[in-house]
């Protein structure tokens, strides 16, 4: 059974503040530009730095976007805390443009393992254009756990 909306703000201010105290997340400047039970959209603007050789978005940024979704999407099911244990990467085609997009939503909650699917866009003047999908396996983690896990 899913709870409200309104059972979920604290789940998602939560979750939120978290995602943006990861020093990596506001190293690469990505931000949660989404967030409801069972999904999370991440995005980041194009800038020099996060682009590789040919002017392309850098596929460890794509990675990255993938990793973080999927785990926080996981997380917004029951507010559980989560870890990527695996994922699949299909990088599809070269990521240019002016922004990247990282869609990410849950395929199967588990107690123990959840199944998210991820699938990233780059916006090139406007339009969305799929650069690669993924599927992770994400490992929930019993909430007495994480700070352990976590420090």
């Amino acid at each position: 059974m899913l709870q409200s909306d309104t059972e979920f703000t604290p789940i998602a201010d939560h979750i939120r503040s978290n995602v943006m105290r990861q020093g990596f997340m506001t190293h690469v400047g990505a931000e949660v530009t989404d967030l409801t039970r069972g999904t999370c959209v991440l995005s980041v603007d194009r800038r020099p730095e996060l682009l590789q050789q040919n002017g392309f978005f850098h596929g460890g940024v794509t990675a990255f976007l993938i990793d973080n979704a999927t785990t926080i999407a996981a997380a917004t099911v029951k507010g559980q805390a989560a870890l990527t244990a695996e994922y699949k990467l299909n990088l599809l085609a070269p990521a240019s443009g002016d922004r990247l997009i990282c869609r990410a939503r849950v395929v199967k909650p588990g107690r123990q393992v959840s199944v998210v699917a991820a699938d990233v866009f780059c916006i090139i003047d406007g339009a969305e254009k799929h650069t690669a999908t993924a599927l992770a396996s994400i490992a929930m983690i019993d909430q007495a756990m994480a700070p352990k896990v976590v420090s």
